[in-house]
């Protein structure tokens, strides 16, 4: 997925993700991929970085960045962890790509205190305008695989995951949506404004309601 980076190299979902933690704290990162978000918590924030990635691929360049990755599958491997192991737990461009994003989510509720997802959102305005012009599914350029090959496997909304935080019982404590710069779209806005505009979606949930 091809996402906005800033000049210092980094992905500016992921420098917003790690303002998100705080630091020290006990880290889980979900399909971590190549560790990038990982490393940058290990050194901007200071945190005890572990990560699970599916790919070998992957966890070979974990181990390469000196980071402590195990190589695991999401949907399976999570029922594993104890309740309360980390403090933060987080799914980055993932929970499309996974068969049970329900399971999963509250895995990573009962695993952490809290939970960061971010995820693409398929309610953006150019994918409905593609959609409805083409007759064809919509290759974008953070959405840049063919129907045929693509890993992402359930289409998700700003709007629908908002439906699913409320249905495993989770509070959304911060949420933010990015355009297709990278930036903030609507700080304020409701959520119809957030899923029309919004290419993704970055949620700091905890579980139970306020």
């Amino acid at each position: 997925m091809s996402l906005a980076r800033p000049e210092n190299g980094f992905r500016l979902d992921h420098l917003l993700v790690s303002e998100m933690v705080e630091p020290g704290s006990r880290v889980l990162d979900v399909g971590c991929g190549d560790g990038a978000l990982l490393e940058l918590l290990t050194t901007r924030r200071g945190v005890d970085a572990r990560g699970i990635e599916l790919s070998r691929d992957g966890v070979s360049a974990c181990v390469a960045r000196g980071l402590s990755v195990i190589q695991g599958d999401a949907d399976t491997d999570l029922a594993d962890y104890p309740d309360d192991a980390f403090d933060y737990v987080i799914l980055s461009q993932t929970i499309q790509a996974t068969r049970n994003p329900r399971i999963v989510l509250e895995n990573m509720l009962r695993i952490g205190r809290r939970a960061i997802v971010s995820f693409p959102n398929f309610g953006h305005w150019r994918i409905r305008a593609l959609l409805a012009v083409t007759g064809r599914m919509p290759v974008t350029r953070n959405l840049h695989y063919s129907w045929y090959d693509t890993p992402n496997i359930h289409f998700c909304t700003i709007r629908d995951f908002v439906s699913l935080c409320d249905e495993v019982g989770a509070t959304v404590e911060r949420a933010v949506a990015l355009g297709p710069s990278g930036k903030k779209v609507g700080v304020t806005a409701p959520w119809w404004f957030w899923n029309m505009f919004g290419e993704q979606g970055v949620f700091l949930l905890r579980r139970g309601r306020d």
